[in-house]
């Protein structure tokens, strides 16, 4: 069964991090925070889900 939380964290991320790089902006934008914050919750799920 896909996990569809996880889907929606990475697809989220790619859209935030594609606009990023397309306007280049800096690391202290809501956009590039929200990145750092959806990274954090991806590395927690899947280390949950591991162990």
């Amino acid at each position: 069964m896909a996990d569809l939380y996880l889907k929606n964290l990475e697809s989220e991320r790619r859209q935030l991090w594609a606009t990023a790089r397309l306007k280049g902006l800096p690391k202290d934008t809501p956009e590039r925070r929200r990145i750092a914050e959806i990274d954090e919750a991806i590395a927690a799920h899947k280390a949950k889900k591991v162990g």
